[in-house]
């Protein structure tokens, strides 16, 4: 068999590579909060958690903030506009928890958006020397804030960023959510980004940022992004921007957090936010994902063709095997890292198959303007071709 002869199937096990090399480097070089050694200064920590409509997930993210083995912070908890019992659920803890106080959160200025705004109400409260955000649908364990604060210093960060451990439950979630994770670890190269400061492929995870006070102030902080939609993801490219010192870390140990509750929640998240990542400029995206379905879609088509007799594609079966082997090996890398249970791996042809669907659906939303989030409308946002 000549390569030369089938460049186009060459090019999907080459790029199939290149995505295993990177998720092997990532899996050795990204470090966990309990990696590092134990700080002895403890700056003082405001935790800022916005919670709209949050009544299922408060208690236990509160709960659990308050039980940090860490000398000297405090929990701010802004309650969003809730109209159901969120508030009444924070009053409850907050008379039994020193370290809680509540915010009541203000309406809306025209020109911006509402987790930005309650987050900018948050940071104007806030005390700390330090700044965590984390959102209202995590849970801690107790020694998540002396461990990141103690990376946060070996590293010498101005924002450390975490992914945590992602719960998935119903089947739209365990088919949807892992994606995400998965697509970190394969396609980018996190140290190399971090060493060469490449803003513009840098991931920040708004579930967990822990800045210094003064870097996030330097960067614009929340008024800076405010209508940005990825807001976290800006944040994190201004830091990095400015010069400062932008780290990814592996928080699965300490962090948990299901983001969404079935199929539509899982839909909906995504779809107000997949195009933003790509600062919605329109031929990037479209070209991002399609060679994505390519290289691990169009394997699998020829594996099935080859063994229906009807030709589909024209790869041939050598090439299709070593793609399959190599994609499964790689999601099982990746899976395993962010704690999704094994037999997903098997299930990635229709996770990738229906994840592209949202993809689609992110960008019909935004270029319609129908986009919502936490029953609040999304302006349309300003769209590129490149």
């Amino acid at each position: 068999m000549n390569l030369v002869w089938h460049p186009h199937a060459l090019f999907i096990v080459l790029f199939l590579t290149f995505g295993l090399i990177t998720v092997v480097v990532n899996s050795l070089t990204v470090r966990r909060f309990d990696q590092y050694p134990k700080t002895r200064r403890f700056p003082r920590v405001s935790i800022l958690v916005p919670a709209r409509n949050e009544e299922r997930n408060i208690e236990a993210c509160v709960t659990s903030l308050l039980e940090q083995d860490y000398p000297d912070f405090e929990v701010i908890v802004l309650d969003d506009q809730s109209t159901d019992n969120t508030l009444v659920t924070l009053e409850h803890l907050a008379s039994a928890g020193s370290h809680l106080q509540i915010i009541h959160g203000r309406p809306i200025p025209q020109g911006w958006l509402g987790k930005h705004w309650a987050c900018h109400q948050l940071d104007q409260a806030a005390s700390g020397e330090l700044l965590l955000f984390v959102d209202a649908d995590t849970r801690h364990t107790a020694d998540m804030l002396l461990d990141s604060v103690s990376a946060l210093i070996a590293e010498g960060a101005d924002l450390v960023t975490a992914f945590p451990r992602e719960e998935v439950v119903t089947w739209g979630e365990r088919l949807l959510v892992p994606v995400i994770g998965f697509g970190i670890f394969t396609f980018i190269p996190i140290r190399l980004v971090q060493r060469l400061r490449l803003a513009a492929l840098s991931v920040t995870i708004g579930q967990f940022m822990l800045f210094r006070r003064d870097a996030y102030l330097a960067v614009g902080g929340y008024e800076a992004v405010k209508t940005e939609i990825v807001d976290d993801m800006v944040l994190g490219r201004r830091i990095i921007s400015s010069g400062l010192k932008w780290r990814l870390l592996d928080g699965t140990n300490h962090v948990t957090c299901r983001m969404y509750r079935n199929f539509w929640e899982t839909v909906n998240g995504f779809s107000k936010s997949l195009f933003a990542v790509f600062d919605h400029r329109i031929l990037p995206y479209f070209i991002g994902w399609f060679l994505v379905g390519l290289v691990f879609i169009e394997p699998v088509i020829s594996l099935v063709s080859h063994w229906v007799r009807t030709p589909l594609t024209s790869l041939p079966l050598e090439y299709s095997t070593t793609a399959v082997v190599l994609s499964i090996i790689l999601w099982m890398i990746a899976y395993r890292r962010f704690k999704f249970p094994a037999y997903l791996v098997f299930y990635y042809p229709l996770s990738l198959a229906l994840f592209i669907a949202v993809v689609l659906r992110s960008f019909f939303q935004t270029a319609t303007g129908t986009a919502t989030w936490k029953e609040r409308p999304l302006e349309r946002p300003a769209m590129r071709w490149l």
